[in-house]
């Protein structure tokens, strides 16, 4: 008997459960595809293109987490970076491992500092919609 009322139960929830599902089966993306996409106008007409891609974060061996993420700017004077995420204390930023490129992003701003110096190449950059 406790059999025939599983069976009978399962009939009957079966059309309510296919009723739930409205459209194709989702999809995972692809770890390839960006999670989004920010163009932005800066000073001096120059412009930064930034995919953001996540990622699988991890903690140091001092305790602190080391985000996961990464993007991959490309700036208008044609050079091309992917830069993993480091910590911060306000925004997000990205640096290469020397921390002479780093790309900084905060709401829909973001700026680029460059060489040892951190001079601001790509200054007062706002998110196009």
């Amino acid at each position: 008997m406790p059999r025939l009322l599983a069976l009978a139960s399962a009939l009957l929830l079966a059309p309510a459960i296919t009723a739930c599902n409205d459209g194709p089966p989702l999809k995972a993306p692809s770890p390839d595809a960006p999670l989004s996409t920010a163009r932005y106008v800066c000073q001096q007409n120059k412009t930064i293109a930034a995919d953001f891609y996540d990622g699988k974060s991890s903690v140091g061996p001092d305790g602190r987490p080391i985000p996961g993420g990464r993007v991959v700017v490309q700036l208008s004077d044609g050079r091309k970076f992917s830069l993993p995420q480091t910590l911060s204390g306000s925004g997000i930023r990205y640096a290469d491992s020397s921390g002479t490129f780093v790309f900084w992003s905060k709401g829909d701003t973001a700026f680029v500092e460059e060489g040892s110096s951190q001079t601001v190449t790509y200054r007062d950059c706002v998110q196009r919609r």
